[in-house]
């Protein structure tokens, strides 16, 4: 199991950025932190996740 945001997730073993992909994130907008470090964009298909990983996704978000 993966927490992502606080909620336990069974994605352990699929790479990072597929699993950004999947839930429809734009990684030009996201800044990703895994066990307490962020992650460079260059960097999410390399990384995979294991199991009691800790990922927080966090959006930004334009106004005015």
């Amino acid at each position: 199991m993966v927490t992502v945001n606080g909620t336990a997730l069974d994605i352990a073993g699929q790479p990072l950025e597929g699993y950004l992909t999947g839930e429809g994130y734009d990684k030009k907008r996201i800044a990703v932190e895994l066990n307490g470090e962020i992650v460079p964009k260059a960097q999410y298909g390399q990384t995979v996740l294991k199991d009691g990983d800790a990922l927080e996704v966090v959006s930004f978000v334009g106004g005015g």
